[in-house]
């Protein structure tokens, strides 16, 4: 790389980046280690593998540094191909692992595509959005963008591995930002609000209050004339919507996965079953106070009562050994980083690298809220990594290769016209 680039990264960025990753990595170090004499040849111990993926990590980062700034512009539709077929050829020649076909397996080592489809999605999402025959206030376009993002989503379900598609709603983010109408947003979170209102109470009463709402504001503004049909069209569909979540939730969802609704909303108590994992994440988490029982000192952390503690959970370690104070440190940088990308994508001259910029910051924003959320008992178990923090090759890979094609398109912004 040029000098001229390497100043003109965001050494900011990478600083948040950084901090992430150590923390990270020390944090499984102790969620994994058992006492054993630490070997960095030993690669039956996680924290070594993960140590080496850290290391592979950066040379990744030097390859996206050192590539073409339009080559990721130019290629983004064939990227995006190959990321689709890679996820089809799971079907054939996946490996199964803990019940999802999810891994091509090369030897002891294990790759999941859907980690890298994200970056590929947000490049196709990028370039489709700043083609300049592009209008996303048309119904045409709106379509072919949400296929864009949905194909991959769908491809990913049946593996199965709905946490992974799940994360594909954070396009909406770019989408809003370059003009998509509101009104998609709002459906989207009435939706999820009448479909858990729904299972915490009976659908009729649930009707009867929309109904009422309603009522409330023709009455307010029947001096406006309002058009009444408009309002009886909105509740026959939401009552059509209220009156099959229930048939939804039986026939379409796991088991699993209600009972983790259940649970999560408090109609179910099951702290030794499908809820074991929560109940002991949080009990790790309560049990660290404010300044924590000390690096490598946590009993549940030590003890193994957390399952998959230096993955989907690791945030139950930081909880324990690091207190309240460690657990907000981790936010902050979270909040920090996202909030410094947004700085970034705001000043971009391009705009297939603002639109790129919103995806990583929508990706890793989803990621970070959910898996918070889910180790925290406020959301069920869906199980996402914390990004740069939980234990993965093709998690840390994923996020890297997002987050440092990102700024590679930054620090070329003086160049673009």
């Amino acid at each position: 790389m040029a000098k001229s680039s390497v100043a003109a990264i965001d050494w900011i960025t990478v600083l948040i980046f950084l901090l992430l990753v150590a923390f990270g990595w020390a944090n499984i170090y102790s969620a994994s280690y058992e006492g054993e004499a630490f070997s960095i040849t030993d690669l039956s111990q996680v924290y070594v593998k993960q140590g080496y993926w850290i290391l592979l990590s950066i040379v990744l980062i030097v390859i996206t540094q050192a590539i073409e700034v339009k080559f990721y512009e130019r290629f983004a539709g064939l990227i995006y191909v190959i990321s689709l077929v890679s996820l089809l050829g799971l079907f054939i020649f996946g490996k199964n692992i803990n019940g999802a076909t999810s891994w091509y397996a090369f030897g002891p080592i294990g790759l999941q595509p859907s980690e890298f489809a994200k970056a590929c999605t947000a490049l196709a999402l990028a370039k489709f959005l700043s083609d300049m025959q592009t209008n996303i206030k048309l119904l045409g376009h709106q379509v072919r963008a949400f296929l864009i993002i949905a194909i991959p989503a769908i491809i990913i379900v049946p593996q199965p591995d709905p946490g992974s598609a799940l994360v594909y709603a954070a396009f909406f983010f770019p989408l809003y930002r370059e003009g998509l109408a509101a009104i998609y947003l709002i459906v989207g979170a009435s939706a999820a609000a009448l479909f858990i209102l729904t299972l915490l109470f009976k659908p009729l009463w649930v009707v009867l209050a929309i109904a009422a709402i309603m009522l409330f504001i023709l009455i307010k503004n029947r001096k406006k004339k309002p058009k009444y049909s408009r309002f009886l069209l909105v509740l026959v569909v939401i009552t059509g919507f209220c009156f099959s979540v229930n048939y939804i939730f039986n026939n379409v969802f796991e088991q699993r996965h209600r009972d983790r609704f259940n649970i999560v909303l408090g109609k179910e108590v099951d702290s030794k079953g499908i809820g074991y994992n929560t109940n002991q994440s949080q009990i790790a988490i309560g049990s660290g106070s404010w300044t924590g029982k000390g690096w490598k000192e946590g009993t549940q952390t030590k003890g193994g009562f957390v399952p998959e503690q230096h993955t989907d959970y690791i945030f139950s370690t930081v909880g324990e050994e690091w207190g309240f104070l460690g657990a907000t440190t981790v936010v902050i940088l979270f909040v920090l980083l996202l909030l410094r990308l947004l700085h970034l994508a705001e000043r971009q001259k391009s705009q297939f690298s603002r639109v790129y910029g919103y995806s990583v910051i929508g990706i890793l924003f989803i990621h970070f809220a959910i898996n918070i959320g889910m180790v925290t008992g406020l959301i069920p178990t869906i199980g996402i990594p914390l990004p740069f923090f939980s234990y993965g090759g093709s998690g840390l890979w994923g996020f890297t290769l997002l987050l440092f094609i990102f700024i590679k398109l930054d620090s070329n912004r003086v160049n673009e016209w």
